[in-house]
Formats: C-alpha cells, sequence, structure tokens
C-alpha cells in the first residue's frame, strides 16, 4: 500500500548509488545474494533471540533489495536478474516468522503458521496474475520498471518490512502483528482475484 510513495522519495537516491556501484563494475545479481545472505543472518538472530542485530541486518538487506534494481537500471537489465530477485525475495519473506516460529515455538508456532500460509496464498496470487498479465502484453510502472507485473495491494514490502521491525522491537508481540498482518496479506490476495476475474474472464 505504502510502496509507491516510499519509491517516490527512495528512487532517485538508490538510484544515484546504483549508477555510481555500476560504473565501479557491481553486479546486480551479487547485491541481490548479499542481501539475502543478510536477510537469512538475521533469521538466525531472530532464531538466536538477538532481536536488536536482527533488525540492523533486515535494513541493511532490503537496501541491498533496494539498490540491486537500481545497479540493473544503470548496467542493464537481465530477465534472469528479475527472477532471482523475486525468488530470494520470497525466500527471504518466509525466514522471517520461520525464524520467530523457532525463537518460541510455543507462542509465535499457531501466528508464524497462519503468516506464512497467508504468504504462500499472496505469493501465488502475485506470480500468477503476473504471468496472465504477461501473456496478454500488460505494462505497469505502478512500482516503478519491474522485470514482470506488478498488481498492489495492501500487503506489499514496506508494510512487510514494518511488521518484521516491529517484531523485533517488541516480540512479545509477534502473535498478535503476524496474525493481523496474516489477515491483510489474505485479504489482498482476494482482491487480487476478484482483478484477475474482472480483467481475464474474456479470451486473450
Amino acid at each position: 500500500m505504502f510502496d509507491g510513495a516510499v519509491r517516490k522519495r527512495l528512487d532517485p537516491i538508490l538510484n544515484r548509488i546504483g549508477a555510481a556501484l555500476a560504473e565501479r563494475g557491481a553486479s546486480a545479481d551479487a547485491i541481490t545474494i548479499l542481501g539475502f545472505v543478510l536477510g537469512l543472518a538475521a533469521a538466525v538472530l531472530i532464531a538466536e533471540r538477538v532481536y536488536s542485530w536482527a533488525v540492523v541486518l533486515i535494513l541493511v538487506s532490503r537496501l541491498c533489495d533496494g539498490l540491486d534494481g537500481a545497479v540493473a537500471r544503470a548496467s542493464g537489465k537481465t530477465d534472469f536478474g528479475g527472477f532471482l530477485d523475486i525468488v530470494l525475495d520470497f525466500a527471504f519473506y518466509g525466514a522471517i516468522p520461520l525464524a520467530f516460529i523457532v525463537a518460541d515455538p510455543e507462542a509465535n508456532g499457531l501466528a508464524g503458521g497462519l503468516l506464512l500460509f497467508a504468504f504462500y496464498v499472496n505469493g501465488a496470487s502475485f506470480l500468477a496474475y503476473a504471468v496472465m498479465a504477461e501473456k496478454r502484453v500488460m505494462t505497469t510502472d505502478a512500482r516503478g520498471a519491474k522485470s514482470l507485473y506488478f498488481t498492489t495491494g495492501l500487503a506489499e514490502a514496506t508494510e512487510t518490512i514494518a511488521v518484521f521491525l516491529a517484531s523485533c522491537v517488541f516480540p512479545g508481540w509477534f502473535p498478535a502483528l503476524a496474525s493481523i498482518f496474516a489477515i491483510i496479506c489474505l485479504y489482498t490476495a482476494l482482491s487480487r482475484i476478484v482483478l484477475a476475474r474482472l480483467t481475464f474472464r474474456n479470451p486473450k
């Protein structure tokens, strides 16, 4: 929901940094992988209940997630780069709730499992819509230049990171935060299904 507003503020800064990194030979794919590794390290820290450092690593990981696209725009985007970015993003989004479950299975297990289920459904609706949009040669710049068709919704990257960070700052709130956000994710998936029904009901 807030991704568009955040991108308008951050993209000019990231694009300048990305162009400078590209001039120095930085690889967009390497930055994508670095961001994922840092995200996994954050998940390990959460599982060990070292929440303060996990906050730092999540923020740096997501900075890399913004910079990889900026570097790709400066040096030349590839389909593999777009593929790698979305796969590792989804892996990161799954690792953090799993880490909270490992940290306290009794308190966080049910809510964490519900959030993972909601992520799965929401991610499936997002990717399936993108495939159908590609078949119809649809385009959008609602979230900037992307490698695949991005549909907007209540639950996007900004909201997800905010929930992760809030859960690290207030780990005892994770069950409530995860449950509420799971409902938001499922609503986003449902709204995308309705949109798909309206958009794709007729033959191509």
